[in-house]
């Protein structure tokens, strides 16, 4: 049925516009947001804790996903997207930031679980990897885009969240308007969707432990660098590069330029010869500049290590998430991705918490050594203990 729906030209308005569109958006706060919350004038621990708090936003969202369906799901994430960056950009203190973030975090959930709900839903087997491959191509264009729009905010830490704000609403409309239901309506669904949230995610986890012990460990380690990544070069570029804050923004546009390029070959790597193809070479040369960085100490030495950490990312564009979805069971959808993403973000939170607590007692540089650890790490559970999941006839 799936092959029916499908068609990529089917995706633009309710999946790939608003991914470049919100991603436009998280493009522009990004290399804005460790220095703002440091601004606060916190530790690296402290800082980097605000920013992963949001990770608790993931069993909720799990929960609101399979219940209320697809589409509504999306537009309550938006909406709380909206609210979270209008109060960050408006905090006075470190409780507000918490809670702006909490809630953002539960919002950013939502948008991304029921997205990837709906192209497992939607998409093929056989044409996953490509339409996934496309669709973090269309992410990394949009937060490209928002941080060559950052260069001419000026040094306004503030600016970039209300900018932010007007992004989030726009994609509303525009999903309120084009995105179709896929799910059932939650009053006619079936029996066993209506068990306790709770009982249907433990039988799950009890169905497919084995696969969440070992691909989801190795994306924890994914995770865990590319938001580790996230945090580092902003901090590590303004202090101890001593770049300003519009040299922070260059080096972070110009990687993210070679990171949205490599989508195509990521897609074609996966779909063609299988998704390992495209993660171990991937992640192995992220974690291979992760390692790099710090020995740079200049504009042009930690660009150069950006852009090859950027490189690998680009490469491995996608590959968690047709993992997950190649994983995914029938039934049970929403819960499977929903202990999958909290598996992604359980990394996501610990990239900040590495960066922070190891830079606090030794510096930032180790933080770098630390994550390209863990970058290896990832790659080697990917080799060794992760079967591949494309089957090809």
């Amino acid at each position: 049925m799936a092959s029916k729906i499908f068609s990529r030209t089917s995706l633009i308005l309710p999946i790939y516009l608003p991914a470049i569109l919100l991603s436009t958006g998280a493009g522009i706060i990004s290399p804005t947001l460790p220095i703002y919350i440091k601004s606060f004038e916190l530790s690296y621990t402290l800082t980097t804790f605000v920013i992963a708090i949001s990770v608790l936003g993931n069993l909720p969202a799990g929960i609101l996903v399979e219940r209320v369906g697809r589409k509504p799901a999306m537009l309550i994430g938006l909406v709380m997207i909206a609210i979270s960056t209008i109060g960050m950009g408006t905090a006075g203190n470190l409780a507000q930031l918490f809670a702006a973030q909490l809630i953002g975090g539960i919002g950013n959930a939502l948008w991304m679980l029921s997205r990837h709900a709906y192209m497992t839903d939607v998409i093929p087997l056989e044409k996953r990897g490509r339409s996934i491959a496309l669709f973090g191509g269309v992410n990394r264009m949009g937060t490209f885009a928002g941080k060559f729009v950052a260069i001419f905010l000026g040094a306004n830490l503030r600016l970039p969240f209300f900018v932010y704000t007007g992004i989030a609403v726009l994609t509303l409309l525009i999903c309120f308007f084009s995105i179709p239901q896929t799910k059932q309506d939650p009053k006619v669904q079936s029996q066993d969707t209506q068990q306790p949230y709770l009982t249907q995610l433990l039988h799950v986890s009890k169905q497919h432990y084995k696969l969440l012990a070992t691909a989801g460990v190795g994306q924890v380690c994914v995770q865990t660098l590319r938001r580790g990544c996230h945090i580092i070069i902003p901090l590590y570029a303004s202090d101890v590069a001593g770049l300003s804050t519009q040299g922070v923004r260059l080096v972070e546009m110009i990687s993210s330029a070679v990171d949205m390029s490599m989508f195509p070959v990521a897609g074609l790597m996966m779909d063609r010869f299988g998704r390992r193809f495209a993660t171990v070479p991937g992640i192995c040369l992220f974690a291979t500049g992760m390692v790099l960085m710090p020995f740079t100490h200049s504009f042009t030495w930690l660009l150069l290590a950006a852009i090859l950490m950027r490189f690998g990312n680009g490469i491995a564009s996608g590959t968690m998430m047709t993992l997950g979805a190649d994983l995914a069971p029938k039934e049970g959808t929403g819960e499977f991705l929903g202990l999958w993403r909290l598996t992604g973000d359980f990394g996501g939170a610990a990239g900040p918490i590495v960066v922070g607590n190891i830079a606090d007692v030794f510096g930032l540089g180790f933080s770098g050594f630390a994550l390209g650890g863990i970058g290896y790490l990832a790659v080697s559970i990917f080799l060794w203990f992760v079967p591949e999941t494309l089957q090809k006839e």
